[in-house]
């Protein structure tokens, strides 16, 4: 809690002898003045009180409340957690009442007790900075849209710099990259970050539904609109209404029901099958495909108009096997979450097994490197997972350790940069030498140490 001399107050009063008298009351606290809407306004901006004492009789309607509840007013919408105490005559309960509805926080009849104001005022200042306490618990403690990603890798850090700048946007997203990269992970990370994340996220997979079945599923249906449809059915599309639709594999949507979909984009209304009647939506769309769609266009199976309304914004999601360092830190987290599950909390990745994680190509990506580590955790005999239970080859530690030599990491680029240099001018050494920015006998040095003739 701060001190009162360290809390800003604003006195509002038109009255000079009654504006002092409030200020002398209350000379407890720091406090700023203002006789008019005007010059309230303008030091709430300068100052910007935590608590606002106010006559709703201001100039130049002084003996009427116009201005008292347009400041009122003009504050509320500026902060709504400013708390302002309304200064009201004897009999006029009513604007006092008006006035709380507005928001203000309490109101006084003049003349006042100054015991009692004092009080009112110092409760004021404590749910002020009860309320602000709170807020700021709530936003150290709010979970990361993206929490559910994890990743040291640069361009995945990138990425999600760019989902975080784009979340707020409107803008359709569309998902590129090889199946089990975490699509979906980012496509609720992109909700959770944007104004959508208190409604709902909505996700279908299109290569997952038979396709006399999607278009049903997408937009929904009318009761009787055909054998067994009992009763009326909202779609996948207007369920998300309000929130996020996440069309997964959308390379594999038929193409008949593309051009239905690409009216949706465009006009922003759903029909159900078998209705007529055009019903809007306000939904956000993601996309993902692990397909080349400029492929799918050019053959034809994919309509051109459509890729470019989904492709908006376009974020390419490396496989597993280009992300720096993340197979191993992936690995270790998942046997965190599966020992955890399995009650064998001292389990635990060999060296030998994060060696072989390393190497892996992962051709499944995250997914596939999940369920090794699942299957492992179950496995397992003793507190440490070996290569054999997550169903890989044993390495030796050069394996690894000699990718992260620096001298042989220096060596290697040496060598291919000299290798390039000598290629580009037709084995001229002199050339080369200058090239490469060295002298001559230098690269002879060069050459002769990293073995090349």
């Amino acid at each position: 809690m701060t001190s009162d001399k360290s809390r800003p107050l604003m006195i509002v009063e038109d009255d000079l002898a009654l504006q002092k008298q409030i200020k002398w009351s209350l000379d407890r606290f720091e406090s700023v003045t203002a006789s008019d809407r005007e010059s309230a306004l303008l030091q709430l901006r300068k100052s910007l009180p935590a608590v606002i004492t106010m006559d709703l009789g201001l100039p130049p309607d002084a003996d009427g409340v116009s201005e008292g509840f347009k400041l009122l007013e003009q504050v509320m919408a500026s902060d709504p957690d400013i708390k302002v105490i309304v200064l009201t005559g004897q009999n006029d309960q009513d604007n006092a009442l008006r006035a709380v509805a507005m928001g203000a926080y309490d109101f006084f009849a003049k003349p006042f007790e100054p015991e009692l104001l004092n009080l009112t005022v110092e409760r004021a200042f404590r749910l002020f900075e009860l309320q602000a306490e709170n807020r700021r618990l709530q936003a150290m403690y709010q979970p990361d849209a993206l929490a559910g990603l994890i990743t040291r890798d640069p361009e995945m850090l990138r990425l999600c710099r760019m989902i975080e700048k784009v979340a707020n946007s409107n803008a359709t997203v569309m998902l590129l990259g090889e199946s089990g990269t975490g699509k979906e992970v980012l496509a609720r990370g992109l909700h959770m970050a944007s104004p959508r994340r208190a409604e709902k996220f909505v996700a279908i997979n299109c290569a997952a539904i038979p396709e006399n079945l999607l278009e049903s599923e997408l937009f929904g249906y009318e009761k009787g609109a055909f054998t067994g449809a009992g009763k009326t059915t909202l779609g996948k599309i207007e369920t998300a209404n309000g929130g996020t639709l996440m069309l997964d594999e959308i390379g594999d949507l038929p193409f008949q029901l593309q051009a239905k979909l690409l009216r949706f984009l465009q006009e922003r209304v759903v029909e159900r099958v078998g209705g007529r009647q055009e019903i809007p939506v306000d939904v956000r769309i993601i996309c993902a495909t692990h397909q080349n769609l400029d492929a799918l266009c050019k053959d034809g199976k994919f309509r051109e108009d459509l890729y470019y309304r989904l492709a908006e914004i376009v974020i390419q999601i490396p496989p597993l096997r280009e992300r720096l360092g993340d197979a191993a830190l992936l690995a270790h987290a998942f046997v965190r979450r599966f020992a955890q599950e399995q009650n064998r909390s001292n389990l635990s990745l060999s060296e030998e097994a994060v060696r072989a994680i390393e190497l892996h190509p992962w051709p499944g990506n995250i997914r596939e490197l999940e369920n090794c580590i699942k299957r492992a955790t179950i496995m397992a005999d003793g507190n440490q997972i070996t290569c054999a239970d997550i169903g890989l080859k044993s390495t030796t530690p050069d394996d690894v350790d000699a990718s992260l030599d620096l001298r042989v990491i220096r060596d290697n680029a040496e060598k291919s940069a000299i290798i390039a240099a000598l290629g580009r001018v037709n084995g001229n050494m002199l050339k080369a030498a200058e090239l490469l920015g060295v002298s001559r006998p230098t690269l002879y040095d060069l050459m002769h140490r990293l073995g090349l003739k």
